[in-house]
Parts: structure tokens; C-alpha cells; sequence
């Protein structure tokens, strides 16, 4: 089986969530087979660099070379190169072999430590950067390069233009470090500029960033996509990658660089788990009492949900019969209003399941025999904006129980509005346990 390969010429980080471990890592996610070309030994954790041990230049170049004589190497990512001779070398060896190059400029660890001599950050602009295919520096590392202080979104597309009339075909310069409410990266190509903005993670995942982004450019580049399409495809992993961070090591968490791969693999096991549920409701004694006017859903999120179609659920909803009750098929994506409530409760905690309930009497007092927390919300509350608004109820209905709620929202009782049901929304942390708590509501007199 003949697969794409990518080359990653970079230090080594012996606490594996940056450099050529980070990049491998995100490279085989992508589908693609990594190579490498090891510029320096680190040694380093989550958090702090201890020291370094740089690769002879030439030893560098016998590597690359090594490489490209062997594999057809379809796109290339530079890291770490330390000193001003490597980057002089991995610039030629880039112009020798004629390789679309990522060229992440990084100069300064996310703990500080610096990773490319001064001497060398001269050789990088005058060398390197003519070489890229696209550039990928931070706001600090951007300013450096251009001289440009990226403090702002428009500085960045200054910066980003700048780089691309030094000789990089492509600039984006990322917007981490930028005190934004939102992050946002500019990209500049002959094309003009773009902005790629996303909601900012407080307390997501930051070792790594650099080199899971300009590695996942690098991948897609080798399999074929366009420069756009893969710089939008990396920006989209990337949020994943760093909301679902991974937390090991005393510092700074490291980026997820399986996420996707991972998600993806759950997608079959949440369809059997909202599938499972129905069979548990329908041996369930007056669980049909439940089910509202309007009908009822059951969702269950992938491990990493971010979007609808990553919430399996009923097609058509649950629907009550004079015995029991009726449902279609299980899908990803089949509802609405449940998966945006999921979606909502999952940027404030891990919540994993959801459904709705009838919100009646009887209900509410089988609610307060039960353990579980009760919210209720009023919507009379909601800012007008979100009231005449296309789905916004949903994040709003969430953000009020979490913030009402002493923990988790188990139960949220809502009274409706003109021409909406009242409803009960249970959410849990998984399949089983909003099956459990459905059956203590269904079971008490």
C-alpha cells in the first residue's frame, strides 16, 4: 500500500508534545507517512527546556538527503534549527531538492527557552524564507521577522504581507499570543488575505501549537490540497486539537494529536449507545409518560463533539403510542434542539449525553425525589437578540443552568414560552448514566 509522505526537519523533544514527536504524530493522524531530519537533541518536559545537543549541519543535510533520495517526499515542515549554519543548510537542501516547504520560524519555546540563536534569525530571513511555501509564525516570532508589532489582527495582516514581500509565497501568522477575546490567524498569499478566527480555549492545551499547525499544513500539502484548502483543514484541527488538549506533565498541556482519528473511531459506538438506550426505555415501566406532546430525543456526543453531526440521535424524535412508544433509526446528526443543548453544556463541562422530558406535575415531583440537581430557567430572561434568533435558546437554556448549578445541570426545568412546551432537559456524562437517570424519573410513583 503506497501512501503520501511528508518530512519533518526539526529538534527532538524528549517530553514528546512538540517538535519531530509532535509533528509524526500529527502527520499519521493526517494520513500521511512521516519522515524525519533531526536538527537537536532536547532535553525538556512540559516544563521547561534542560538543554540541547545540536546535530552536526552536515549530519542534518546527509539526513535530508537520505530521505529525499529514497522517498517521494511531498511536502516538507522545518522546526527547530538552532544555529545559523543548520538554517543555512536546511535552506539550501530545501532549494537543492525543490521541496514545498512549511517553514515554522521558532525561535522561542512556549516555556520561554529560547530554540534559534540571533545569529541564526538573520539566515532565516534572508535564507530560508525566500524557500517557503508558507511561513508560520507567532506574533512574536512575526514581529521579529518584519519588524512589525503584531498586537492586533490587522498588525498580523501587515506582518503576514510583509513576509510574503520578503520571498515566502505564503504567510500565517497565528494569534495566540494576542490579547483577543478570540483568536484569530491571518494568512496572506497572492490571493490577499484571510482571517481564520476561532473562540479561544481559557485553559486549552498550548505545548505544541506551532509545530501540530505548521505539520498539519505540511500534511495536506503532501497529499495533494491546495495551500488554502490545507491551511483551513489545519485550523480546524487545530481548535480540536487544543480545546481536548492532553493532560500529562507538571506544565503546560500538550496538544491531542489523535483527536480526530479518535473521534472519528466513536462514531459507530454512539449510535449503539443511543440505540441501547431505546431498548432500556422500552423495558422501562412508565417511561411512555415521559415522552412530551412534541415528542423526545436522546443524544449521545462523540468523545470530542464540536458540531451536530458529531451527536447521534432519533430520526423524527421519540414519539408516545397508546401502549408505549415509537422510534425511527439512530443517526448522526438527527437532531436539533438536543444536540445544540449537548453541544452548549460541552464548553462549560463534560457532559456526554442529553435528552428532553415532559414537564408536567408529575414529572417535577418524580424529579424531586430523585438526587439530582435541579435548575430552573425562565426564558422570559433571554437578551431579545437570542429570543428572536435562529437556535440560540439552546446555548442560552445551557449557560444559565451551568451557571446557576452548584456542578452539574443534571436536570433543567424549563416553563416554556408562548407556543413552546415546557420541557425537562436531563444531561450526564455518558450513555449509561442519562439511562439511569431517566429510569429514577420514569420509576417513582
Amino acid at each position: 500500500m503506497q501512501t503520501d509522505v511528508a518530512l519533518t526537519v526539526a529538534g527532538s523533544d524528549s517530553g514528546g508534545g512538540a517538535g519531530i514527536q509532535a509533528d509524526l504524530k500529527t502527520m499519521e493522524a493526517f494520513g500521511v507517512f512521516g519522515t524525519s531530519a533531526v536538527t537537536s537533541l532536547t532535553a525538556q518536559n512540559s516544563t521547561g527546556v534542560r538543554g540541547a545537543h545540536d546535530a552536526p549541519p552536515e549530519f542534518v543535510a546527509e539526513q535530508i538527503d537520505a530521505v529525499v533520495e529514497d522517498f517521494d517526499v511531498g511536502a516538507a515542515k522545518t522546526g527547530m534549527l538552532s544555529n545559523a549554519e543548520t538554517a543555512g543548510v536546511v535552506a539550501e537542501k530545501i532549494g537543492e531538492h525543490d521541496l514545498r516547504a512549511v517553514v515554522d520560524p521558532v525561535m522561542v519555546a512556549q516555556s520561554g527557552d529560547r530554540l534559534l540563536s540571533r545569529d541564526a534569525e538573520e539566515v532565516v530571513r534572508d535564507e530560508l524564507l525566500p524557500e517557503a511555501t508558507l511561513v508560520t509564525p507567532n506574533a512574536p516570532e512575526a514581529t521579529t521577522l518584519t519588524g512589525v508589532e503584531v498586537e492586533t489582527p490587522d498588525a498580523a495582516a501587515e506582518a503576514a504581507r510583509e513576509l510574503v514581500s520578503m520571498g515566502a509565497e505564503a504567510a500565517l501568522v497565528t494569534g495566540g499570543h494576542l490579547q483577543e477575546d478570540e483568536v484569530v490567524d491571518v494568512l496572506a498569499d497572492a490571493e490577499g488575505t484571510t482571517e481564520y478566527v476561532k473562540p479561544r480555549v481559557e485553559g486549552g492545551a498550548t505545548h505544541g501549537t506551532g509545530c501540530a499547525l505548521s505539520s498539519a499544513v505540511a500534511a495536506e500539502l503532501a497529499k495533494g490540497a491546495s495551500l488554502r484548502d490545507a491551511v483551513a483543514r489545519a485550523e480546524e484541527f487545530l481548535y480540536r486539537a487544543v480545546r481536548f488538549g492532553v493532560d500529562v506533565g507538571e506544565g503546560a498541556d500538550s496538544v491531542h494529536h489523535l483527536v480526530e482519528a479518535r473521534n472519528d473511531a466513536a462514531r459507530a459506538d454512539v449510535i449503539a449507545e443511543a440505540r441501547d438506550a431505546l431498548d432500556e426505555f422500552a423495558e422501562t415501566d412508565g417511561f411512555r409518560h415521559l415522552i412530551p406532546e412534541v415528542g423526545m430525543n436522546v443524544g449521545v456526543a462523540t468523545p470530542y463533539a464540536l458540531e451536530q453531526d458529531e451527536i447521534a440521535a432519533v430520526e423524527g424524535r421519540i414519539r408516545r403510542t397508546r401502549d408505549g412508544f415509537v422510534a425511527s433509526s439512530v443517526r448522526l446528526g438527527a437532531s436539533g434542539h438536543v444536540a445544540r443543548y449537548l453541544l452548549a453544556l460541552r464548553e462549560h463541562l463534560d457532559a456526554g449525553a442529553a435528552c428532553n422530558l415532559r414537564n408536567n406535575a408529575a414529572v417535577r415531583e418524580a424529579l424531586d425525589a430523585t438526587p439530582l440537581e435541579l435548575i430552573s430557567i425562565d426564558r422570559s430572561e433571554q437578551p431579545d437578540e437570542v429570543r428572536e434568533g435562529e437556535g440560540g435558546t439552546m446555548e442560552w437554556s445551557a449557560s444559565a443552568a451551568v451557571e446557576a448549578a452548584d456542578g452539574f445541570p443534571d436536570a433543567v426545568v424549563d416553563a416554556g414560552a408562548v407556543g413552546k412546551e415546557p420541557m425537562v432537559r436531563l444531561a450526564a456524562r455518558d450513555a449509561d448514566e442519562l439511562v439511569e437517570r431517566v429510569k429514577s424519573v420514569a420509576e417513582e410513583p
